[in-house]
């Protein structure tokens, strides 16, 4: 037998080994053996994984500075992490999504659920935007991204270096272009019939947000006809797809002028300028103001930002989903539609949708609950990782 050239990470004793054979991919510090040799390794190396009894689990990527202090990448203990073994994973979660879609817009690489742990790839046509959210991918960059050209034929990659995930990992951020040339200006992006600007150098996150594909089209679908509120609506999320469903006008409210920017030039390649409103500003002060003046809407759909991204944060996460359903569900029209979206991972659907309830309820209000969202199949759940089921979307007739 070969011994292999990585080094050893054990687990405790009294560790919970079932989960982690049953499809578990992370390990806390709190659950392995943590001496001077494992603090010892450089963030992002790769090991061997072993539980008590001394048998192999698999191949992990370390980080003795991160609560996540092993990301299960392959449960072979003879795999070899190289540009062969990334074009396999990317080659596996670009068949699916040629099978969801007829053009290359989606996310191509979802974490965890697309067994590359902390990676994130989102594609715009032969442009991709990698997100190494993990200190491994950050040291294996140059592989996956050999591995993602060849596999899908982009010519250009975008480095997006930045949020929480990578300062939890103690990684820099920054932004750059790993191969090819930067866009000239923003991509459009076709989705639900609507055009989406999508700023990939200077926009947030990738860009754009594919997850709300699915739920952009359901809202269209109650469209027709209809007066629409979007509330923090970025580059014009629900409010454009309401517009190409034959909405009468849309109003969207985010507080970042060049999102609304994008927002407006995408209304203009719909030909919809004339029924498309922005307002920039803070949404809740913006939905009081709109109480104030008495505006009425047959849809009002709200996409905040993640208000609970953490389990620390998760009591005043509620609240603020609890406030804004109260002030959101005013200026809804009976018989009108209120969307309410979450992306916070630490906020479950039951917590969510208990928020949610309650804020309509002290607005005097009542609900039917008709359609309850998630992120679409391009960001597929893993079932034992909660987090990858981050996005819920709740849809209401008033």
């Amino acid at each position: 037998m070969t011994l292999s050239p990585l080094p050893i990470v054990r687990l405790k004793p009294k560790t919970d080994v079932r989960k982690l054979r049953h499809g578990s991919p992370w390990v806390f510090a709190n659950e392995v053996v943590t001496d001077r040799r494992t603090r010892a390794i450089a963030p992002g190396s790769l090991a061997l994984l072993e539980d008590a009894a001394r048998d192999v689990l698999g191949v992990v990527a370390v980080n003795p500075g991160s609560k996540i202090f092993c990301r299960m990448l392959d449960r072979d203990p003879a795999a070899q992490v190289d540009q062969s073994w990334f074009a396999a994973r990317i080659a596996r979660a670009l068949a699916l999504r040629a099978r969801l879609y007829a053009e290359p817009f989606y996310r191509l690489i979802h974490a965890e659920a697309d067994g590359l742990p902390g990676v994130v790839i989102d594609r715009f046509g032969d442009i991709a935007v990698v997100q190494p959210n993990a200190a491994w991918a950050e040291a294996q960059l140059e592989p996956m991204i050999e591995a993602l050209v060849a596999v899908t034929g982009v010519t250009t990659v975008i480095k997006n270096a930045s949020g929480r995930a990578r300062a939890l990992e103690g990684l820099d951020e920054g932004q750059e272009v790993l191969s090819g040339a930067a866009p000239g200006g923003p991509v459009p992006v076709e989705m639900n019939g609507a055009t989406y600007m999508a700023d990939l150098m200077g926009g947030q996150k990738t860009g754009l947000f594919f997850d709300q594909r699915e739920n952009h089209a359901f809202a269209a679908r109650l469209a027709r006809g209809a007066r629409v509120l979007d509330v923090f609506s970025h580059v014009g999320g629900f409010g454009l797809a309401c517009l190409a469903a034959g909405a009468d006008h849309a109003l969207a409210v985010d507080g970042s002028e060049p999102a609304l920017t994008l927002a407006r030039q995408g209304a203009e390649a719909m030909s919809v300028s004339d029924r498309f409103e922005t307002r920039r500003g803070d949404a809740f002060e913006a939905l009081e103001a709109l109480a104030g003046e008495g505006a009425q809407f047959d849809m009002v759909i709200c996409d905040p930002p993640a208000f609970a991204p953490s389990k620390q944060a998760l009591d005043a996460g509620l609240r603020a989903y609890e406030k804004l359903a109260r002030m959101a569900a005013p200026l809804v029209a009976d018989g009108g539609i209120l969307g309410l979206c979450s992306c916070s991972h630490a906020a479950d659907l039951a917590r969510f949708r208990a928020a949610s309830f309650r804020g309509i309820g002290r607005a005097g209000r009542q609900g039917q609950l008709i359609h309850t969202g998630q992120a679409g199949p391009d960001h597929p759940l893993l079932p034992q990782l909660a987090e990858s089921g981050y996005l819920k979307a709740l849809f209401l007739r008033l």
